[in-house]
């Protein structure tokens, strides 16, 4: 896969004009599920953390945005977007480590280290469960070559006790997503999200603590719209969605 050039590039604005990503025209563009995740995730300053998939950057730059001085890596498998995350976390005057890497073969120096937080988007459909996507990089994206169980086994590794892995995905995917953490992280908690009320949940953001020993928490869904219209925005955002995406506020929903 050959690296974007910028005719083939528009920069889009989040949280409110404080992050600003370069994404392809055509290609995997991120929308607000990756905001959501990276809201939804209790960082303080001086943690580390670790994205798993960040693609150009848009969860890991997000959760910078809100929680400052945090110690980033970004582990992207295809160059074009690794090579868009490296030029958005210089222009958002960020500080990211980067390895271009599949995640189930990391580079024996990130093995050897763990993290506070390992946040990840996966791929949101098994592997021949949709129509591939005309772009390559937008069908690397949407379908599933690596299993979903290697993600979360992946994450677990690279936690440091106590830590945390938050990782958005379909609401079909939950059984997975919990027999994958059977083993290995614990304290189990799942925000189903609500495109609008009366609708079943699309997504949810599931988190796990690496050591946690509480029982397992399923929470009030988060509903992302009002069902209102606006002539100029559209469909508007609830006021806590609001609040995340147009100013950077943390995701109500979850315990801290």
């Amino acid at each position: 896969m050959t690296l974007f050039a910028d005719p083939d590039l528009t920069r889009n604005d989040f949280l409110g004009g404080r992050v600003r990503l370069w994404q392809p025209i055509m290609g995997y563009r991120a929308g607000v599920d990756p905001v959501l995740l990276a809201a939804s995730v209790p960082a303080i300053p001086g943690q580390t953390v670790l994205d798993l998939g960040c693609g150009a950057g848009a969860a890991v730059f997000c959760l910078m945005a809100r929680v400052p001085d945090l110690q980033a890596v970004g582990v992207e498998l295809q160059p074009a977007y690794a090579d868009l995350a490296r030029r958005n976390a210089a222009e958002n005057s960020v500080s990211l480590e980067l390895f271009e890497a599949d995640l189930t073969a990391l580079p024996s120096d990130l093995k050897q280290r763990q993290f506070d937080h390992v946040i990840a988007n996966p791929p949101y459909y098994r592997a021949g469960a949709h129509s591939p996507a005309a772009d390559e990089g937008r069908s690397a994206a949407l379908g599933e070559n690596t299993p979903l169980n290697l993600w979360i086994e992946t994450a677990a590794k690279r936690l440091a006790p106590r830590g945390y892995l938050h990782m958005i995905q379909k609401a079909d995917r939950l059984p997975d997503m919990l027999a994958a953490c059977e083993g290995c992280l614990g304290s189990v908690e799942v925000l189903p999200l609500f495109a609008r009320v009366g609708r079943r949940a699309e997504l949810v953001i599931l988190r796990g603590r690496k050591g946690g020993k509480a029982a397992f928490q399923l929470h009030a869904p988060l509903v992302l719209h009002s069902g209102e219209r606006h002539e100029v925005d559209g469909d508007s955002y609830t006021p806590p969605v609001s609040a995340v995406l147009r100013e950077g506020a943390g995701l109500p929903g979850f315990s801290s």
